[in-house]
């Protein structure tokens, strides 16, 4: 992906999004982040859920779906604030944005 060490904070954010919304696993993500133009593979995309995990802002379950072994993932409180947090400061560089 080019230019992904600029857009990998997003993909975090989007990440964080829609595990406050519902339980998300890593293929439906890659396929989400696929719709708003991001093409991950899963060697990216589920170091990054690893990561986010042991930092604290997602917490993961497994389950069984037929012969396979799911992990889900749900945010965090930690990153409910850090996801609170983001939402401001993209609205105050949207601003400032649109002055331009």
């Amino acid at each position: 992906m080019e230019h992904h060490d600029l857009l990998s904070g997003l993909i975090r954010l989007h990440v964080l999004h829609h595990a406050a919304e519902q339980e998300i696993y890593g293929q439906w993500m890659i396929d989400e982040l696929a719709h708003h133009g991001y093409r991950l593979s899963p060697g990216t995309l589920y170091p990054m859920l690893h990561k986010m995990e042991r930092d604290g802002y997602l917490i993961s379950r497994q389950e069984r779906d037929g012969r396979t072994m799911r992990k889900l993932y749900t945010i965090t409180p930690k990153g409910k604030e850090g996801l609170a947090l983001a939402k401001e400061r993209i609205r105050e560089f949207t601003g400032e944005a649109m002055d331009i």
